[in-house]
């Protein structure tokens, strides 16, 4: 299974708890579906949105649904000097170390009544005080690298020059993940680099998607609001939302959510945009598999095949692997089903050299 974990970001008093716990009120109930052990109390398993799901039951007449996951660990509010202990600093760094993706939230709500840590609102501050806290950490784990020495491999000579390379250009202040290893001097193949030094879990090596905190006003003011956004980031990945409001929103039915979202021009909850945003940035999709036992969406990376997509279901499954039928889901929903699919010879049967694609409903066959 992809690994889908998030860590939550960001200073004390920015709204991060707030965040996080509307997106606990939306946290699968049955959590036994999932290969969880021991969920702590920071970390949250929340449901992908996917409307495909409940065509799919309807179509296949089953009342079992269960959605993708993806797990939110809050992580507690970082300050300055984290990286060097302050706060619970290094603790957190470390939870940070475990997760694919990151939410960084930065509070861009005016209100008196909710102290700053720095006792005034700079967003622009802000993020850059997590970013170097970030940026700090990276490079204490690079300086720790010795240089290997006495009979080494191509590959550790090479690993060690990226390593030399990315020390000297964060020393600049510049982020793992803005540093291009393409003209690099070295015989690995551009591709294989970012893997070289994977073991390392860089945190600015990891994607951020920006989360803003704002206001009801602000979140009147679209345009205003975006163009300051713009203004403090280059990176287009950000989405912004009023925590509180989120939290509200969720006791509503899905009428009345509807209509009161509408007030602000919106079309669904932040909390769904941000999921569906995490989903993305992982570069993660689904295939759906429908039968009278459940309707279910399994998470996979784009460019997986078949085989592997088989495994995530269960391992055997990849071993054992011989073929799969797959339709899309739009000609599934069109044909009323797996019936009508065959025997109208809209079902596709792949082999091992199949790229799944998002929305494939499949069957797979295997020998077992």
């Amino acid at each position: 299974m992809a690994n889908i974990s998030v860590g939550i970001v960001g200073l004390p008093n920015v709204g991060k708890s707030t965040l996080f716990n509307a997106l606990l009120k939306k946290q699968v109930a049955n959590v036994a579906n999932y290969p969880f052990c021991t969920i702590e109390p920071n970390v949250g398993v929340i449901e992908v949105p996917d409307k495909r799901l409940p065509i799919l039951a309807k179509i296949v007449n089953t009342q079992k649904i269960i959605p993708a996951a993806i797990e939110f660990y809050d992580i507690a509010g970082l300050v300055k000097g984290a990286s060097k202990g302050e706060g619970l600093g290094n603790k957190f760094l470390s939870h940070i170390r475990e997760v694919s993706a990151i939410v960084h939230v930065v509070r861009l709500f005016e209100d008196s009544d909710v102290i700053h840590v720095a006792n005034k609102v700079d967003p622009k501050d802000d993020i850059e005080t997590i970013e170097n806290e970030l940026l700090i950490a990276d490079l204490e784990t690079l300086n720790k690298q010795v240089e290997p020495k006495g009979n080494i491999s191509r590959e550790e000579h090479e690993t060690f020059n990226i390593i030399k390379f990315l020390r000297e250009r964060m020393n600049q202040g510049i982020p793992a993940r803005n540093i291009s290893l393409d003209h690099l001097d070295i015989h690995a193949p551009k591709h294989e680099r970012a893997e070289m030094i994977k073991h390392l879990n860089l945190l600015t090596l990891k994607p951020v998607i920006y989360v803003f905190n704002v206001s009801e006003k602000q979140l009147e003011e679209k345009e205003k609001t975006e163009k300051q956004i713009k203004e403090l980031i280059k990176d287009h990945n950000f989405l912004y939302l009023n925590a509180k409001l989120e939290t509200e929103v969720l006791t509503f039915s899905q009428d009345e959510q509807k209509e009161y979202l509408m007030q602000f021009n919106l079309e669904e909850t932040g909390l769904n945009r941000l999921i569906k945003k995490a989903y993305e940035t992982l570069g993660l999709i689904s295939f759906l598999t429908a039968g009278v036992k459940e309707c279910r969406a399994w998470t996979i990376e784009k460019g997986t095949f078949a085989p592997e997509a088989a495994g995530v279901i269960h391992s055997d499954f990849e071993k054992h692997f011989i073929k799969a039928n797959v339709i899309q889901f739009d000609d599934f929903v069109k044909l009323g089903g797996w019936h009508k699919a065959h025997e109208l010879g809209k079902v596709q049967i792949v082999g091992k050299d199949y790229v799944m694609q998002d929305g494939d409903v499949v069957e797979f066959k295997v020998g077992v």
